[in-house]
């Protein structure tokens, strides 16, 4: 009676077996279906990792076809264009100030010069040639800041109301305004002027002086209502008697 072919493959499988090294007698010591189903998991495993790897592997990135195909046509991408509306302020030059100074009297170009706000009377004079010799600059502040209109006369009578050379007012009494006398200017009195003035002492005479050399001169009478102490009452009082 010949032997079940299962059994003829068990006994090669053992003989097998024992002929292959320790560490592979080991390993295949198990059941041929536990192994197969070992190796099913261990080949998905692999076909996962990979799957895995191919997904996350860096890919190219393109360009839109709208902007490939301008690239195309243009050469070029195009600039962006720039957006409507004026120009920034300060892309717009603006002019200078100036002030127009009346230079008259012993200077060798006197008339109507133009010269940069802030300028002083000495740049008036230097803008009329300078002083002709012997001339007297006694009383001329020439670190005065000029005012837009003013005039400056050199080694002659001043104007109603200005400082003459000598450091008097011109007009009737030569000092400073009383009734029916000329006005007097703010920006350029001296204290004793100032003096004479309704209701103005040496004290409020400086102050007024101060806000004139702080602000560059008196643009109007009205100024007068920021120097210190001077009210609305008492720039009642002097508004008639003062001009700028």
């Amino acid at each position: 009676m010949g032997e079940p072919p299962g059994g003829r493959r068990e006994r090669a499988w053992l003989a097998v077996r024992d002929r292959l090294p320790v560490w592979v007698q080991l390993r295949c010591g198990l059941e041929p279906k536990t192994l197969a189903a070992l190796t099913v998991v261990l080949v998905v495993a692999a076909v996962l990792a990979a799957q895995h790897f191919w997904s996350g592997r860096p890919q190219p990135v393109s360009a839109p076809e709208t902007v490939r195909e301008e690239v195309a046509t243009t050469g070029s991408a195009r600039e962006p264009e720039p957006s409507p509306g004026a120009p920034p302020p300060a892309a717009e030059a603006s002019p200078a100030k100036r002030v127009v100074i009346d230079v008259s009297g012993k200077v060798r170009s006197p008339g109507v010069h133009r010269l940069p706000a802030g300028s002083r009377v000495t740049d008036a004079l230097r803008a009329a040639g300078g002083v002709k010799p012997g001339a007297d600059l006694t009383g001329l502040n020439r670190a005065r800041v000029l005012v837009d209109g003013e005039q400056v006369v050199v080694g002659g009578p001043a104007p109603p109301g200005q400082v003459a050379p000598g450091g008097a007012a011109a007009g009737p009494g030569a000092g400073g305004a009383g009734p029916g006398g000329a006005p007097v200017s703010l920006s350029t009195a001296t204290v004793e002027q100032l003096d004479t003035l309704p209701g103005v002492g040496p004290v409020l005479a400086q102050h007024i002086i101060d806000y004139r050399t702080q602000h560059g001169g008196y643009r109007s009478v009205d100024e007068l209502r920021e120097v210190n102490g001077i009210g609305e009452r008492r720039f009642a009082d002097i508004e008639p008697r003062v001009r700028p």
